[in-house]
């Protein structure tokens, strides 16, 4: 068995095919046919993916079944996160029914929770930026109370990890807690508390260059936006 992630697959959601993701480059038109190709090549049945966030432009859950539904296609067992487009998210437990209901047996939640593997203990948050200059938001936004919250739900997943599981423990989150110039103090420091050095986050689009991956603060970062990955799952854990 081995572990992959990657983050942002932007399916259409019922809105049509990369919708609005083109402003990104041209790497995004038939996105969803690459990832389709070079997750069957590197992905096998018995692996797990884990996927922090942005998973379909959908508005409500029942618009994500088509979407579901080819995710559920591919190899794998998926671990799904919370992404700031993820606007269909509603309670663990609807989502859970939807996907029991679709046959989806493959899919996953990770929000407020963890998962044990060989060797790797799976940890997961939304996360958020702190800084409103970092973030496009519609109205009036609390940032201190969201910024907050979402250091709340990191700690549940954290304590949620079993005691004697003895693996390291790794975060999939979808923002950055560590980006152009700021940093998400909260969430630096429950990393450090909880002993991770691995962290892998998406959110960002259009950077290719080596700055994705990054150290900080001996925290390993590695950004697994689908585009940047070129819509190919990561290998993190064999």
């Amino acid at each position: 068995m081995s572990v992959f992630a990657i983050a942002d697959l932007h399916l259409p959601g019922g809105a049509g095919e990369d919708k609005s993701m083109s402003v990104f480059e041209n790497r995004w038109k038939g996105a969803a046919a690459k990832l389709e190709k070079n997750w069957r090549a590197a992905v096998g049945e018995n692996d797990r993916v884990i996927i922090p966030g942005d998973v379909s432009w959908a508005m409500k859950l029942e618009e994500t079944a088509e979407d579901f539904a080819f995710i559920d296609s591919l190899p794998g067992e998926k671990y799904v996160g919370k992404g700031n487009h993820d606007f269909w998210w509603t309670t663990a437990r609807s989502m859970n029914a939807f996907f029991r209901s679709h046959g989806f047996n493959s899919i996953h939640i990770l929000y407020n929770n963890s998962y044990s593997f060989d060797g790797i203990n799976v940890v997961g948050a939304r996360g958020w930026f702190p800084d409103p200059s970092n973030q496009k938001t519609v109205g009036e936004v609390d940032w201190e109370k969201i910024s907050r919250r979402e250091e709340s739900r990191l700690k549940l997943s954290l304590s949620s990890v079993p005691r004697d599981s003895g693996g390291q423990t790794v975060l999939f989150i979808h923002f950055p807690p560590v980006w152009n110039g700021f940093v998400c103090r909260g969430i630096i420091d429950l990393m450090h508390e909880a002993g991770i050095v691995r962290c892998y986050f998406g959110h960002i689009h259009g950077f290719y260059g080596p700055g994705a991956d990054f150290e900080f603060e001996g925290i390993s970062f590695k950004m697994i936006s689908a585009d940047r990955l070129n819509f190919t799952p990561l290998l993190i854990e064999k």
